[in-house]
């Protein structure tokens, strides 16, 4: 094993997992938001949210499809990339694993065919319980995978012994002290993604054509959407953070580009890290403003990248994967409540506002999609070199395919990917442009 073949690996592994991500978020907060139509639609203004809810099931019949399609070459790549993790999680990873594909399915079989095809020959109270059961299976399937991956970073609950871990509190495991800012951030993440799906879409049409109802609708209801979940998406960053600190240390000091323990605790802004050195070059930084996001030892002392030498993450690419991370986010809120304040004093009408702002959203629409990916590398950058935080170490489970290999793997499923994403940007341009194309009725049936 070389060390470019281990890199090569993560970068395969990342790559697969990032597109289902892109995907399964657009889902998720889709299945919500779509659930929301559908309980408008019972009260005033039945036809636009009917309208709107039409238009956007079939994105989310799109963001379903391609994210169940790539989740398959993420559970292949589990096993074939990683052998030997499974010997060592399996207790864990086993039972968590089969309980995101049985979900899945579950979800898949039962309800999914008749949210996307009943709702002509079902009531309307049934078709809206059918969405909410959608949305609470894609919930649910998620979950699964958050517990797993948040376990791996704060291991709690299991007992690693003679190489192998083994469960003593599936209560701890599943409720480790990561879960519940991953599930937080992950879920707001998809809502704010949607958001700005749904804005960047309603503001591209208006530059083309006058919006009906629906298109005003979707666009107010884009605009709340985002300037919330951005807000809140906030707060639970900072929380996240904080239990970095105490459960991932070298993470933590890592993105902090903090080398020296015991030395000034500074929030660096911008620095060009240097390893060799162990400084920060050109640094902006806030003084004495960083002790809340770095780890502290027994004695209470701040732990700086000099108590993890030769186990502490690469520093530059975990520190510049936060703040792009952070950058786009900060753009994604100026646009959110920048967006909300606008299209409240426009009465919600995207028409109304001017064309260099409709052209920023439209400009936005997948700023989410950045902000994941940049968040997911950090999740993973800062992990290295551990699979499981502080026992299992990646060059220990990594199979021995060669360089070679793992390149052609790599180049063919990125070929894949870039025409599946081709597919879905020409498909959701088309709708857009278009429209939805009504069903014909038959036999009197609505």
């Amino acid at each position: 094993m070389t060390y470019s073949t281990l890199w090569l690996a993560q970068i395969q592994f990342f790559s697969s997992l990032g597109f289902m991500l892109l995907f399964l978020v657009v889902e998720l907060g889709l299945a919500w938001v779509l659930l929301y139509f559908k309980i408008r639609a019972r009260g005033g203004d039945h036809a636009a949210w009917t309208a709107a809810y039409r238009f956007w099931v079939r994105v989310f019949a799109l963001a379903f499809i391609l994210s169940f399609a790539s989740s398959m070459p993420v559970l292949i790549q589990f096993g074939s990339l990683w052998p030997q993790l499974m010997d060592k999680i399996g207790n864990v990873a086993g039972p968590l694993l089969a309980a995101g594909i049985l979900s899945t399915f579950i979800f898949k079989s039962c309800f999914l065919g008749a949210m996307l095809f009943g709702q002509r020959h079902l009531s309307e109270n049934v078709h809206t319980a059918v969405v909410l059961m959608v949305g609470l299976g894609v919930a649910v399937s998620s979950f699964w995978l958050l517990a797993l991956l948040s376990w791996m970073h704060t291991p709690a609950g299991a007992l690693f012994i003679d190489g192998s871990y083994r469960v003593l509190d599936w209560a701890s495991v599943l409720f480790n002290p990561a879960l519940p800012w991953y599930l937080g951030l992950f879920f707001l993440a998809s809502a704010a993604t949607v958001a700005f799906i749904m804005l960047g879409v309603v503001a591209a049409q208006s530059l083309r054509r006058p919006l009906d109802d629906s298109g005003r609708l979707v666009f107010k209801t884009g605009s709340w959407l985002a300037a919330f979940s951005m807000l809140l998406m906030a707060l639970t960053a900072a929380g996240a953070g904080v239990v970095s600190a105490r459960y991932q240390p070298a993470r933590a000091a890592a993105a902090a580009a903090y080398w020296h323990s015991g030395s000034p605790p500074e929030l660096v802004l911008f620095a060009l890290p240097d390893a060799k050195a162990g400084v920060n070059r050109a640094a902006w930084s806030w003084p004495n403003a960083g002790a809340v996001w770095l780890g502290r030892d027994q004695q209470g002392r701040l732990r700086g990248l000099d108590q993890f030498a030769g186990m502490a993450p690469p520093v530059a690419p975990t520190f510049w994967s936060l703040r792009l991370a952070v950058l786009a986010g900060l753009c994604m809120t100026a646009a959110a409540w920048g967006g909300l304040w606008r299209a409240r004093r426009a009465h919600y009408d995207p028409a109304a506002l001017s064309r260099r702002w409709r052209r920023v959203l439209a400009g936005m629409t997948f700023s989410g999609w950045l902000l994941l990916l940049a968040g997911s590398a950090h999740l993973q950058l800062g992990a290295f070199p551990y699979a499981v935080q502080g026992t299992i170490t990646i060059s220990e489970i990594l199979g021995d395919t060669g360089f070679n290999a793992l390149l052609g793997g790599f180049t063919a499923y990125m070929l894949f990917y870039l025409v599946f994403l081709a597919g879905f940007f020409h498909l959701l341009r088309h709708i857009a442009r278009y429209g939805v194309v009504p069903v014909a009725r038959r036999r009197g049936r609505a």
